[in-house]
């Protein structure tokens, strides 16, 4: 669900008041823990490290960022799953911590589709196929009918088993009917390397991860899984021009609080990320991430994330596919 800079401005002007629900008079009165499930340096982090100074100015209060890595995100998210619905604990997860995880995994103690109150979606990186320039494919049209004629002999990377990039590949080899073997990696730039080294032959990633290597030919983009093309590489056709209408995907990160958290914290809190999103030193970090803001309200976030399950869990179960827990 891709969004961009005319999307980001239109939800801007939409905050509004919340109706209904409970209220929490004197929030905040102390610090704000947002706990991300994952290692320092991870995008979610970057982000939230941006945002953390200008959100803690408009809310009054020092905003604590907490990486929390371990099992997918899981830890992380199952911390503030458990948390107190107080505005207090707060996550931001990426697309597989929402949509993805439990369809993956066994045994997981909640569901993120009722364990959280959506706030918005944060960020959206935008995502490209790129291959390695050894294969004849220079578009992919012909990446899809060179994989047809060499079926299991490409490789392809993620930066992780169950991460967007990984599921969207597996969705990209049916829909395709192409074979395809996975390499799954601890982030994106042993990933990037592989593919550099021609240990994978596809990679799934966003501009910024490949942008450095485009120019001197150490890697060829073939297309975008974006609803339009990516503003950096405007020649660049899309996954739905190359044959594929409808399919989008992308490594988002989004903010949510623990289930029954106030209307009006939730409201409070999609705010104070909107307005910290406007600040051109942000926005220009962004740039430089390859990410785009988005800022959307709760209940858009919410009809999104329902949708985008339904996706994934279709591709999960008919790849098959599990993770350890």
């Amino acid at each position: 669900m891709a969004f961009d800079r005319r999307t980001f401005l239109a939800c801007c002007a939409a905050i509004t008041a919340p109706v209904g629900g409970a209220r929490a008079a004197g929030w905040p009165d102390r610090p704000i823990t947002v706990v991300v499930p994952y290692a320092a340096g991870a995008t979610g982090t970057v982000v939230m490290q941006l945002l953390a100074e200008q959100m803690g100015a408009k809310l009054g209060q020092p905003i604590v960022v907490e990486p929390s890595p371990g099992a997918g995100g899981n830890i992380g998210a199952g911390i503030v799953a458990a948390a107190a619905p107080t505005g207090y604990t707060l996550l931001v997860g990426a697309t597989n911590n929402f949509v993805i995880n439990q369809f993956l995994f066994a045994n997981m103690k909640f569901d993120p589709m009722t364990a959280f109150e959506p706030v918005t979606r944060l960020v959206d990186g935008p995502l490209i196929f790129f291959c390695h320039p050894s294969l004849p494919a220079k578009t992919m049209p012909e990446f899809i009918a060179y994989a047809r004629a060499n079926p299991g002999k490409l490789n392809f990377a993620s930066p992780g088993i169950g991460t967007s990039p990984h599921l969207a590949t597996e969705r990209f080899k049916q829909v395709a009917g192409i074979e395809m073997t996975h390499v799954p990696f601890t982030g994106s730039p042993p990933a990037m390397q592989a593919l550099l080294s021609n240990q994978v032959q596809l990679y799934l990633a966003a501009y910024a991860v490949a942008a450095g290597h485009l120019a001197s030919g150490a890697v060829r983009a073939l297309a975008s899984v974006t609803a339009e093309r990516v503003r950096q590489m405007p020649d660049l056709p899309t996954m739905i021009e190359s044959g594929y209408p409808g399919f989008t995907a992308s490594n988002w990160w989004g903010m949510a609080a623990p289930k029954g958290t106030p209307a009006d914290i939730i409201a409070r809190l999609r705010e104070a990320v909107v307005e910290a999103m406007k600040s051109p030193k942000v926005l220009e970090r962004f740039e430089q991430l390859g990410i785009e803001p988005v800022g959307d309200t709760p209940a858009h976030f919410a009809a999104d994330l329902v949708a985008e399950a339904g996706i994934w869990r279709e591709t999960v179960e008919k790849a098959g596919l599990s993770a350890k827990p």
